[in-house]
């Protein structure tokens, strides 16, 4: 209530500066809302039981209102969060919970910019600091702070921040702060300039009293040389620049974390009296490497990009796991795809070890066809293997008329590693696919989509479908289908058909439609889904099954 009033006074105080001016400015009013509804459908043979929402709430959902507002270099916003037995935060549990989010004050005038409030902000490709939002997966990592910005030239502009990480609706303990510096220069002949964006960033962060204690609690149950000593502050420095001539695009960054106590959950702990078991906390400096290339040239295009990752697990809060409390975020390296299939198996970016690199190559013949090739490998430092991904894509445009689209994905997937499944075998699927796009008119169109996943581990192999129909502008009908054609026997999960004793091949059916009317979008859609991996840019979960009924309403105003 303290932040709605203060984000109103500061409104007020806008209007009455500008309401004395003898020109007056009309501000800028705008703002959107985001909806999301699910109705639970108890589904035993899938495995969509056993948490709140199946058992007796029935119904969750979430909801968040951003209201806007610009005028004369004064730009403020507020943001509305509800959860009603919600399970995006924890799929496994219930989550509610409302009040406000987000409020911001932004103030630019010449050339200084002053900032207060939860601010989303980023150094460099983010590596050693990001504050961003994952909707998602309920991921909302700005910082409850202040910045300020100033451009100290015409290419030179440098930017310090202070402030807690946001968690829900409360804060993390402890502080984070850093500063950057970004530049922007040219030089060489005319005509072909060669340029640089240079940039130079720190942060640090102290850790609460609260943290360190706990901390140190758990140390008094390891052996003495397992324990270590947590530092109050924590300090990550990165070098990065962009380099660009002609057609060659270059992208390098070096980031390092000092000494810090963090979790590693693979270090063999030492147990008095009993056998040594995995994870502990362990004390150890880091850094990241990464470098990404691009290269264009007629209808060719390439890139390549490389990575090394060592012991970078930065949070807010060291005790913290998972997705909580990340203050920065590792570029992932693997290709974004987007079919059902070639998306079910996704690797989660490593923050302790990893070294992967990736190529992609693009090539458009002509007007008709175009192609697509792309390799990805994801190790861990000592050479585990840990993701292999190969992929080819070729289409044909028929003119304007129809759309051709087919490829072929080979995986291999580490499920002991990213989905932690000690002694799982290494998973290896081939998905060969298919998407063909038909416009009957101008406003209506037909697409159809068809995949296949060859596997002998998880689940077993995958057949999908997908028809879907759109009536421009306004409506878009889907009907979709993924069905387990051959189960593994050996996976648990899946049901025993008590007539046979064989394993159930299980059919998960989707239909939907969408309605579009200018700014607004709203979408119902039955759907029942496997439980798999989520992922979004590289942060993953393991998500449970779902049957039931999904809404969504977005609008922008």
């Amino acid at each position: 209530m303290k932040n709605l009033i203060l984000l109103l006074a500061c409104l007020l105080v806008a209007s009455s500066s500008h309401s004395q001016n003898t020109e007056p400015e009309r501000g800028v009013f705008s703002g959107s809302i985001e909806t999301n509804f699910n109705y639970f459908q108890k589904d035993s043979l899938i495995g969509a039981i056993n948490i709140p929402q199946y058992d007796r709430l029935l119904t969750g959902g979430e909801m968040w209102l951003n209201l806007n507002y610009n005028i004369k270099g004064y730009d403020v916003g507020v943001r509305f969060d509800m959860f009603q037995n919600s399970n995006l935060l924890n799929p496994l549990g219930s989550y509610s919970d409302q009040g406000i989010g987000r409020w911001f004050i932004k103030r630019t005038q010449d050339k200084l910019t002053l900032e207060a409030g939860y601010l989303y902000d980023q150094i460099g490709s983010g590596i050693i600091y990001q504050a961003y939002e994952v909707r998602p997966q309920l991921i909302d990592n700005a910082l409850y702070g202040g910045a300020v910005s100033y451009q100290l030239m015409e290419n030179l502009k440098l930017k310090a921040f202070t402030g807690k990480q946001k968690q829900q609706f409360s804060t993390i303990e402890g502080s984070i702060r850093g500063a950057y510096a970004e530049g922007f220069y040219t030089f060489g002949k005319e005509g072909s300039p060669i340029s640089l964006a240079p940039g130079i960033g720190v942060v640090n962060r102290t850790t609460g009293e609260g943290v360190i204690r706990n901390i140190l609690d758990v140390m008094k149950f390891y052996l003495t040389e397992d324990q270590v000593l947590p530092e109050y502050n924590t300090y990550l420095t990165t070098f990065y620049n962009t380099l660009s001539y002609k057609n060659i695009t270059w992208y390098a960054e070096v980031a390092h974390k000092s000494e810090e106590v963090f979790f590693d959950a693979d270090a063999i702990k030492q147990e008095f009296n009993a056998a040594p078991t995995f994870g502990k906390y362990v004390k150890k400096s880091g850094n990241v490497y990464y470098s990404s290339i691009g290269y264009t040239v007629g209808g060719l295009g390439l890139t390549l990009e490389g990575k090394r990752t060592e012991n970078f697990d930065f949070r807010a809060d060291p005790t913290l796991r998972l997705n909580l409390g990340l203050v920065n975020f590792i570029p992932p390296m693997n290709r974004l795809n987007t079919y059902r299939l070639t998306t079910r198996y996704n690797p989660a970016t490593q923050l302790l070890s990893e070294q992967a690199y990736q190529v992609d190559v693009s090539y458009k013949f002509n007007k008709s066809w175009s192609t697509n090739l792309n390799y990805s490998n994801i190790q861990k430092l000592d050479g585990t293997q840990l993701y292999d991904e190969k992929l080819m894509e070729v289409t044909y445009k028929q003119k304007r008329k129809w759309q051709l689209t087919g490829g072929l994905q080979l995986q291999e997937y580490n499920q002991d590693i990213y989905e932690s499944k000690p002694g799982v075998p290494m998973l290896n699927t081939v998905t060969p696919y298919l998407d063909f796009l038909y416009k009957i008119s101008r406003k209506k169109s037909i697409r159809f989509e068809s995949q296949y996943m060859i596997t002998d581990q998880d689940f077993g192999s995958w057949a999908y479908g997908l028809l879907e129909v759109g009536l421009a502008p306004h409506w878009l009908f889907e009907l979709s289908g993924m069905y387990n054609v051959s189960p593994n026997v050996n996976k648990n999960e899946i049901p025993n058909n008590p007539e046979t004793g064989e394993k159930r091949k299980i059919l998960y059916p989707t239909l939907g439609a969408v309605y579009i009317n200018k700014g607004n979008r709203f979408s119902l859609r039955y759907v029942k889904q496997v439980q798999g991996v989520v992922c979004n840019g590289g942060i993953c979960r393991l998500e449970p099954a779902f049957s039931g009924v999904r809404f969504n309403m977005t609008s922008n105003f």
